[in-house]
């Protein structure tokens, strides 16, 4: 139940980040374009997270840095008006590895490297 209930804010979440990426004037929030960057993929990955929880965490974590990269090539066409810059997917991954890692964290070793370390 949780896990579908976060799918469906997953696809909410996707829709509204790249339809705010590819918009050529998006509402400013207030806040530098990096912090925006980092809220929508540190949501995306935790929304990825808690509705694929079987999901290995690097697929999740190449999947969103995947679509942070097409992002900004998307932003690169000249008939959308944006700026393409390789800045801003690099704190789309930083904060999808961050998440990760403490989503590794708190969740424990894997299953795969408990039975392996319990193997003599």
């Amino acid at each position: 139940m949780v896990a579908r209930l976060a799918r469906i804010l997953l696809v909410a979440a996707l829709i509204g980040a790249v339809a705010m990426a590819l918009t050529p004037r998006p509402p400013s929030l207030h806040v530098g374009d990096k912090w925006q960057h980092m809220a929508a993929f540190g949501t995306l990955t935790i929304l990825a997270v808690a509705g694929f929880p079987r999901s290995p965490l690097h697929r999740i974590g190449e999947r969103l840095s995947f679509l942070g990269a097409l992002i900004e090539v998307f932003q690169s066409i000249p008939a959308i008006g944006r700026d393409c810059d390789v800045m801003d997917w690099l704190a789309d991954t930083y904060v999808i590895v961050g998440v990760l890692i403490v989503v590794r964290i708190v969740r424990g070793p894997s299953p795969a490297s408990r039975a392996s370390a319990s193997t003599p």
